[in-house]
């Protein structure tokens, strides 16, 4: 399958010119000042593909609530780089964890560089900075993962040959996809979506995978060869749902992304976070978490698994929606507890290091 054609005509579609929207590439800090009502409402974000396009959608949303917003010079949309983004040779689990895709946002937030920070909530880690708040859940997306694959007769993960090599940063794939065949081979495979399929073009790899809400979101989910089911692999906590950051004290910006906020993913969302710190997650932990809202009950599942796939231990929890944080905390503790004291241990001394079988590239 040859995608470059179709990424090379996607790369810009997320940065295309919107009428009366300023956008700015943020790289002094000023000291904080509090905004008064005049004030550009500034909308703060990474600068890849997706990360702009999630922006979009905020300051789309923002107008239909708030058609002053559409008047020009009402929002603007400033653009940072983030160690995430600039550090692409290095697994996140070597570099620190998922806060290399946040800190510059985190502290452009504090300095009053921006109003709100628009984030994928899978990249967000389980506590805030002080002074921070998080309380806005745009409408999730699907949340399953996307198997492409580079033969067209390959269609799933079942079809895979032994030995075959798949591009992914995720513990979380790495730990299930060898779970189901330890003969493969997982590649670190890092970079923005447009990256990660010019590399399968390349034949670095044999197939990746993907969020499947990302590839909606650039309309590139004609990409996918197919859409993994939790059965086949369990997306990651807080996968295809896009947060809202604050400053705690803006009553501005509180009231403007209150307006925004989608309860049920709000809820859902609140429940796999909930699980993931119970279990003290990061990206050097193989953890999968997803909550949804079915007849009005709150269903839950997560996972937890060695890097490399030999030990997975699952847990399932169901209750009222209001519970929905004590639910995701208690099957946290419930699932750490079975595992017990030695797995962790285990864990840690396997997770610094790449798994059996594992081997990287730029």
């Amino acid at each position: 399958m040859k995608f470059s054609i179709l990424v090379a005509s996607l790369v810009g579609s997320a940065v295309a010119f919107v009428p009366h929207v300023s956008i700015r590439t943020t790289t002094s800090l000023n000291a904080f000042t509090p905004a008064s009502p005049s004030d550009p409402f500034r909308i703060g974000t990474r600068g890849s593909p997706l990360a702009l396009a999630q922006a979009y959608e905020t300051r789309k949303r923002l107008i239909e609530k708030f058609p002053e917003l559409a008047e020009e010079g009402a929002l603007e949309i400033c653009v940072m780089k983030t160690q995430g983004d600039m550090i692409l040779d290095k697994s996140l689990m070597e570099l620190g964890g998922k806060g290399l895709f946040t800190k510059e946002l985190d502290t452009a937030l504090l300095n009053n560089e921006v109003d709100i920070c628009v984030h994928s909530m899978k990249d967000v880690p389980t506590w805030l900075p002080d002074k921070t708040v998080l309380p806005c859940n745009l409408p999730r997306e699907d949340t399953n993962d996307a198997f492409i694959a580079g033969d067209g007769s390959v269609k799933s993960i079942a079809d895979l040959p032994d030995n075959s090599v798949i591009g992914t940063a995720s513990l979380r794939r790495q730990a299930q996809l060898l779970a189901k065949n330890p003969t493969f081979k997982c590649v670190n495979f890092r970079g923005n979506v447009q990256t990660r399929l010019r590399k399968l073009d390349d034949g670095v790899v044999d197939a990746t995978l993907l969020a499947i809400a990302g590839l909606k979101r650039m309309d590139m989910d004609g990409c996918a060869t197919s859409v993994l089911e939790w059965d086949e692999m369990l997306p990651a906590v807080a996968q295809g749902a896009i947060g809202i950051q604050c400053r705690d004290d803006d009553e501005r910006s509180l009231a403007y992304i209150d307006a925004l906020n989608h309860p049920e993913t709000k809820a859902a969302v609140d429940c796999e976070r909930a699980f993931l710190g119970a279990l003290d997650g990061n990206c050097k932990t193989p953890i999968a978490g997803q909550a949804r809202i079915v007849n009005g009950e709150m269903l839950f599942r997560g996972l937890i698994a060695m890097p490399d796939g030999s030990e997975l231990y699952e847990t399932s929890a169901s209750g009222s929606i209001a519970d929905a944080v004590d639910m995701g905390r208690k099957a946290g503790e419930e699932l750490k507890a079975r595992v017990g004291d030695k797995f962790f241990e285990m864990m840690v001394e396997m997770s610094p290091q790449l798994a059996p079988g594992q081997v990287t590239t730029k």
